[in-house]
C-alpha cells in the first residue's frame, strides 16, 4: 500500500467500522474526537505512512460510514476499547501505537490501560490523562454548573442537542470548528452561558474561514453528519458515569507505556483545566514529551498539521 489514503470496512466487536489507511509497517491507530471523522487525520495519514508506518484512522462507532448502534450504552468506554482491540485483530496486528484527539485521547488512554499487551505506546492530543476521578463525573459537573450552561451537562438531555445541531448541519459544524479554534475571538461557546442556552448560542460566525479549514473541508464534515446525525457521537458523553462505575479497577492506575501529549496553546480544554498537564505527568510513568503548539486551538492536528506530524514522527522514531 502506498501513501495515498485507501478506504475499506472491517468487522470488529460485532459492528462494522469504516477505516481510512495508508502505508505499510508498524501499525499506528488514529482515533478522532467530537464532532469529527477519520478526515481530521487527513494530513497525518500520508505523512506517517511516508515515515514507514501503517497509518489507520477509523470513523469511530456512531460516525460517518461506521455502524451507529441506537442504544446509549453501546458507546461505553469498555465497548469502544473492544472495537479497537478487535480492529487490531482484523488487521492481523499484535500491537499498535494508539493516537487520540479530543474524545479519542481518553479512548487511547483506556486502550493503554485496559489492553496494555496490545497498545505499546500512546499519544494524547488536547485532553490530558488525569486519572480516574474520585466521584462520577457527570454528577460532579451537574453540581458545578447547576446555575449555568456547560456543554457536557447540556448533552445529557437526549434529543435536545441533536435537534439543535441537525437543524443546519453545515452551520453547526462551521460554528463549532471555528469557535474552538485558535483563530476565533473569545465568545460564549461551550460554557458560561445562561442555563437555558443552546450550544451554538453566542458562537462567532466567521465571514471567511481560517486558512486551515477550507469550504471543501466543511462540505465533507457537513456531508458526514448529515448522513450520521449527532446521536451516536453525543452518546459518548452520556456514558461518563457508566464508565466510572464499570471500570473501578482504574482507581490510581498509571499509564506505563511510552506517552506523548500534544495540544494547542489556545485550546479551551487546557484553559478549563490548567492543572491537567501536571496531573498527567504524575499519572504517566514514561511521559516522553509535552508539546504545546503556539497559536493553535482545539483542533490540533488540523490547525497545525506540520508541527503535529513532526512531534508524532519524532516520538514514533524514538520508540
Amino acid at each position: 500500500m502506498g501513501t495515498e489514503i485507501a478506504h475499506r470496512t472491517v468487522e470488529t466487536n460485532g459492528i462494522r467500522l469504516h477505516i481510512a489507511e495508508a502505508g505499510a509497517g508498524p501499525l499506528v491507530l488514529f482515533l478522532h474526537g467530537w464532532p469529527e471523522s477519520w478526515y481530521s487525520w487527513r494530513h497525518q495519514l500520508p505523512a506517517v505512512a511516508e515515515a514507514g508506518y501503517h497509518a489507520v484512522a477509523p470513523d469511530v462507532r456512531g460516525y460517518g460510514d461506521s455502524d451507529k448502534p441506537a442504544a446509549i450504552e453501546a458507546y461505553s468506554m469498555r465497548t469502544m476499547v473492544a472495537d479497537y482491540v478487535g480492529l487490531l485483530d482484523a488487521l492481523g496486528e499484535r500491537t499498535a501505537v494508539v493516537v487520540g484527539h479530543d474524545w479519542g485521547a481518553p479512548m487511547a488512554y483506556h486502550c493503554a490501560l485496559l489492553a496494555p499487551q496490545r497498545f505499546r505506546a500512546v499519544v494524547g492530543m488536547s485532553v490530558p490523562w488525569t486519572g480516574r476521578p474520585a466521584a462520577p463525573p457527570l454528577e460532579t459537573l451537574a453540581q458545578i454548573f447547576k446555575d449555568s450552561f456547560f456543554y457536557i451537562d447540556y448533552f445529557q438531555q437526549v434529543g435536545v442537542a441533536e435537534k439543535e445541531l441537525e437543524a443546519d448541519v453545515r452551520r453547526s459544524m462551521k460554528l463549532i470548528l471555528y469557535g474552538a479554534s485558535g483563530d476565533a475571538p473569545p465568545a460564549p461557546g461551550f460554557a458560561g452561558k445562561p442555563k437555558g442556552a443552546g450550544l451554538l448560542d453566542g458562537m462567532a460566525d466567521p465571514a471567511t474561514l481560517p486558512a486551515w479549514l477550507t469550504e471543501a473541508d466543511l462540505d465533507f464534515y457537513a456531508g458526514e453528519f448529515a448522513k450520521s446525525g449527532f446521536r451516536g457521537p453525543i452518546n459518548r458523553y452520556r456514558n461518563m458515569d457508566r464508565d466510572w462505575h464499570e471500570l473501578p479497577q482504574l482507581a490510581g492506575a498509571h499509564i506505563k507505556q511510552p506517552c506523548l501529549f500534544v495540544a494547542g496553546e489556545k485550546d479551551g480544554v487546557i484553559a478549563m483545566n490548567p492543572q491537567g498537564i501536571e496531573t498527567m505527568k504524575a499519572n504517566c510513568d514514561d511521559l516522553r514529551g509535552v508539546v504545546l503548539i503556539p497559536g493553535a486551538g482545539h483542533w490540533t492536528q488540523q490547525e497545525r498539521p506540520a508541527e503535529t506530524t513532526a512531534a508524532l514522527v519524532e516520538f514514533l522514531k524514538g520508540l
